[in-house]
């Protein structure tokens, strides 16, 4: 299976996270500034709300994939104040007819004082035990 893992981050929580996901996964975490080059099974994309959206940059990269590219995207990320940006991509992601799973790593992201210290080695371990499972089981 071949997999790949591109991030965006503005503080460097979800780098750490990228980091953690790939070392698992084997493979190296890259900004999504680093445009997919050969098709893949699995992208893991990182990325986290900011003003109560994912950032532009993301929506972005989005656009740039196709399904002859991308087997499907697995959502993962952290932030302060919201949850989940699964629903936010799958929308964008949807409209490029890729397919985007329905598990997802999200946690708390330290944000101007706030959930000090997260992600910490807690999630870091979870974001990486996360990933793993998907060498355990085939991709939909």
């Amino acid at each position: 299976m071949k997999i790949a893992v591109r991030y965006y981050t503005k503080t460097g929580n979800t780098k750490r996270l990228a980091d953690a996901v790939a070392e698992a996964l084997g493979t190296q975490a890259l900004s999504i500034g680093e445009p997919l080059t050969e098709p893949v099974d699995l992208l893991f994309l990182g990325n986290s709300y900011y003003a109560f959206s994912i950032d532009p940059e993301v929506r972005a990269f989005l656009k740039t994939l196709n399904p002859t590219m991308v087997g499907k995207i697995v959502n993962f990320g952290s932030a302060a104040m919201l949850n989940s940006t699964l629903k936010k991509v799958r929308a964008e992601a949807q409209k490029v007819g890729v397919t985007v799973d329905d598990r997802e790593f999200h946690c708390k992201g330290e944000f101007k004082g706030i959930h000090k210290g997260k992600p910490d080695e807690q999630d870091l371990k979870a974001a990486a035990a996360f990933a793993a499972s998907f060498l355990q089981t085939p991709a939909d």
